[in-house]
């Protein structure tokens, strides 16, 4: 764990850990390289602006992240914040500063994901910040209930999205991809970009029943299968979710 390229202290990450103010992006690092990186980095800059008003440097994440993993595979989590915010003055000029992590890779083979619906919608759902209560608690009550996660439906009972991934359809002819607002992810928008027959549509639960393949998608286990929704069962080995994550990890890195 590193800020700017240095060891942090407690008293720099009391900001983040008490007020819980910034974003981050997360990514896999193989051997010096990054799928999507350059959607990650155009993330890192874009929600910058957005929650703090200020310029990130895309140079200085790919140094700091190279710096962190050298040529091993792990997974990077780059996370935005500024140890000096005040929180009963936010709007007063605060620096944002590099919080680099690591973790583990996975790369056993998950089984097919079993989710319990639940009724929940993002707060600023375009930024992935780091106010992340709500979607851990909706994962807890469904880890207690005896499933894996979670699948959020908004106010007008359409599918959008799981805590930490994308979620899609198969309906037969084509990938489905939920219309809902939600966090658009780096490897639904790889996926996306391969140029498979898709479309983009409201999602309720009727619907999703009625599709014989599901899958959800991040950067830290690609192309996941979805075994079953509620008491609705799916093809957990369907062969279109194979192809999705052969297609998916046939994707190039590119370079930090």
């Amino acid at each position: 764990m590193e800020l700017d390229g240095r060891s942090v202290t407690a008293e720099e990450l009391a900001a983040l850990a008490l007020y819980n103010y910034g974003h981050f992006t997360t990514m896999r690092v193989d051997g010096g390289r990054v799928r999507g990186l350059s959607l990650h980095l155009r993330r890192l800059v874009s929600d910058c602006r957005t929650v703090f008003d200020a310029e990130l440097d895309p140079v200085t994440v790919r140094r700091l992240v190279r710096r962190a993993c050298g040529e091993r595979s792990t997974m990077v989590r780059v996370t935005v914040f500024a140890p000096d915010l005040d929180l009963a003055r936010p709007a007063r000029p605060a620096e944002p500063h590099l919080l680099v992590t690591t973790r583990p890779v996975q790369d056993h083979e998950l089984p097919p994901l079993r989710l319990r619906t639940a009724r929940h919608e993002r707060d600023e759902p375009g930024v992935k910040h780091v106010g992340l209560f709500a979607a851990v608690r909706q994962r807890r009550i469904a880890q207690r209930s005896g499933f894996d996660d979670v699948l959020f439906v908004d106010r007008h009972g359409n599918v959008s999205e799981g805590a930490t991934w994308n979620v899609g359809f198969f309906d037969g002819e084509r990938l489905v991809w939920p219309a809902a607002q939600h966090l658009p992810g780096v490897t639904m928008a790889l996926l996306r970009s391969l140029g498979r027959a898709e479309s983009t549509r409201e999602v309720d639960l009727a619907s999703a029943a009625s599709m014989p393949a599901a899958f959800v998608t991040n950067a830290a286990i690609g192309v996941r299968p979805v075994g079953q929704i509620d008491q609705t069962t799916y093809l957990g080995e369907a062969e279109i979710v194979q192809d999705l994550r052969a297609a998916y990890l046939a994707i190039p890195g590119e370079e930090l």
